[in-house]
């Protein structure tokens, strides 16, 4: 059974599936796509080219599917997917992609994205991600799984940062955040290795070692990109804990990564 308040708008090009709940002045645009058991708070404003999947939470005055706020965007047809499970508090707002990236901007399962936080286009959110009050992602930003972000954090167009990072409040991410770290300040700086998320997430006292012995070698070990990585792949293997280490590393964005010294070249 779909639930609908008299005073919400469904286009008839947009697509809903059983056990939707839709509140009072909900706007829902063409080519939209609520998956089973959304429930969509009083006032959200979903636009246009948007998949949202099934069992989620979209907060009163939440904003998804408006144009990119980008001077390039000439009206082009782009689009937002948002995963399962995800709970999306109020005046959160959430961009379509560009014709600059693919075309699309993506949210995994299971994310809490807390009020006025914002996405923006073409930035890609993994699973179990928790964006706190105020969070703002620049265009092209990606966030690995498990990544928290404290209130008003924010994070500069075509960064990465990488699973189980935590990122401080108030914090300026100017550059990549490798996997497993904590960062704060502006612009923000390793700290150390995520360990109260780790602990949380399940890793052992031996991986949470290996961890912080890679980091080192990161953060003070030698002096090209190239030669930190095949030092770990020498020292780790194929350690599917690294390797999410060495893969960040292997693909770094343009903004560079966030290390305590620059590596040669940078």
């Amino acid at each position: 059974m779909i639930k609908i308040d008299s005073t919400a708008y469904i286009d008839p090009k947009a697509e809903i599936e059983e056990e939707v709940e839709i509140g009072k002045g909900v706007y829902i645009g063409p080519k939209v796509y609520i998956g089973k058991g959304t429930i969509i708070k009083p006032y959200s404003y979903i636009e246009a080219n948007t998949k949202i999947g099934k069992y989620n939470q979209i907060g009163p005055f939440a904003v998804i599917g408006t144009p990119p706020q980008h001077l390039g965007y000439k009206g082009e047809e782009t689009y937002v997917e948002i995963g399962d499970y995800n709970i999306i508090r109020e005046f959160v707002t959430i961009h379509r992609g560009t014709t600059y990236d693919k075309e699309i901007t993506k949210i995994g399962n299971y994310c809490l994205i807390m009020s006025y936080s914002h996405i923006a286009h073409d930035c890609k959110v993994g699973n179990y991600v928790v964006m706190a009050n105020n969070a703002t992602l620049g265009g092209h930003v990606v966030l690995g799984d498990r990544v928290v972000l404290g209130g008003f954090a924010a994070v500069h167009q075509y960064c990465r940062v990488g699973s189980y990072a935590f990122v401080g409040a108030m914090s300026g991410v100017d550059k990549d955040v490798p996997p497993y770290v904590k960062v704060f300040g502006v612009p923000a700086k390793i700290q150390g290795i995520n360990l109260i998320g780790l602990r949380r997430a399940g890793f052992d006292r031996e991986e949470i070692r290996k961890i912080s012995q890679a980091l080192g070698i990161f953060l003070d070990g030698p002096a090209t990109l190239k030669e930190v990585i095949q030092e770990l792949k020498d020292i780790y293997g194929l350690d599917p804990v690294i390797k999410e280490i060495i893969s960040f590393l292997e693909n770094p964005s343009k903004q560079g990564i966030m290390r305590r010294k620059p590596f040669e070249g940078d």
